[in-house]
């Protein structure tokens, strides 16, 4: 039985290969929608982007919602600077012709962690955690009926990457994070640690170019784009490739090694917002409330994502 997955993203070129990676294993993954959040870019463009990549995968009967255009309490931040004014800079492509739904993203989460048997929805957010934290506030209820949250987000060892102490997805909401993470939910956690050992580099960018498919072509041209940002910040031989970690944790969990441990979010100091302050090596009495990854086996990583964008 595939598993029933709920992906929430902000699209971004990273956001865009972790969706056409689950749209391409339809016999392990059951997409029952994807909502939209603000963060890479404001909403109308991420809802905007969800669906276009829809469309590049030819998977035009998802259903896409838009959901939060701001965070809890903060303005939004976001990461132009690295995705480009549209959040999938790299390659011109059309409007998307499939429609938004009308009901919103949260609403959609709600009503679905309701409707389903209690235990078989997992929750994917890629992006900042607001549209999960407001159905959580909202509908208190359905916290109880989630299977598990994998979720892109956080560090440790490699702290942050758009403050000195901060990841983005965190820092763009903690509020919204804070209340995730005391939730109680089984969490599964792919934080920088992991994603910066997973690096795009040339030889990975021209595997998707040799697929020979519209598909190849446009990750291709995708992961190229914030490659060279990403390069140029880190001085390393590639971009990493943070979202996709996510769904391929959901199809190879194998490929993750991390711990279970107590993982705070500062909500507080100016000087460290959104750091997720993760008890590593157990120096505290907090409990274990997340899996936090990290390590990831990068060539089985990347000969998962390869082979299955190939199906598409």
């Amino acid at each position: 039985m595939p598993r029933n997955i709920i992906i929430d993203t902000d699209p971004g070129q990273d956001d865009a290969v972790a969706i056409l990676l689950a749209l391409a294993s339809p016999d392990d993954l059951n997409i029952l929608g994807i909502t939209a959040v603000a963060g890479n870019v404001p909403l109308a463009l991420t809802a905007k982007n969800a669906r276009i990549i829809c469309e590049v995968a030819g998977k035009t009967d998802v259903k896409v919602f838009a959901g939060c255009d701001a965070p809890l309490t903060r303005k939004l931040v976001t990461a132009e600077h690295v995705h480009g004014k549209t959040g999938l800079d790299g390659i011109e492509l059309p409007d998307p012709v499939m429609p938004l739904q009308d009901q919103h993203g949260v609403d959609f989460i709600i009503q679905t962690l309701r409707n389903e048997p209690a235990g078989t929805v997992t929750l994917c957010p890629l992006g900042p955690l607001t549209n999960i934290a407001t159905a959580f506030q909202r509908a208190p209820d359905i916290i109880d009926r989630v299977q598990e949250i994998v979720l892109m987000g956080g560090a440790y060892f490699e702290v942050g990457n758009i403050t000195p102490a901060a990841e983005f997805n965190i820092f763009v909401d903690p509020q919204a994070a804070d209340i995730v993470f005391k939730s109680g939910v089984p969490l599964v956690v792919m934080s920088l640690d992991v994603t910066h050992k997973a690096l795009v580099t040339a030889p990975y960018v021209k595997g998707f170019e040799d697929l020979g498919t519209n598909v190849g072509r446009v990750v291709a041209s995708w992961t190229n784009f914030f490659e060279r940002f990403d390069r140029e910040k880190y001085g390393s031989a590639g971009a990493p490739l943070h979202d996709p970690t996510v769904i391929a944790y959901l199809l190879a969990p194998d490929l993750f090694t991390g711990r279970h441990i107590n993982v705070q979010i500062e909500t507080q100091s100016e000087l460290t917002l959104g750091m997720t302050v993760a008890d590593w090596w157990g120096v505290t009495d907090r409990a274990p409330n997340a899996m936090f990854m990290g390590n990831i086996d990068a060539a089985g990583f990347f000969k998962l994502l390869t082979n299955r964008l190939s199906r598409l």
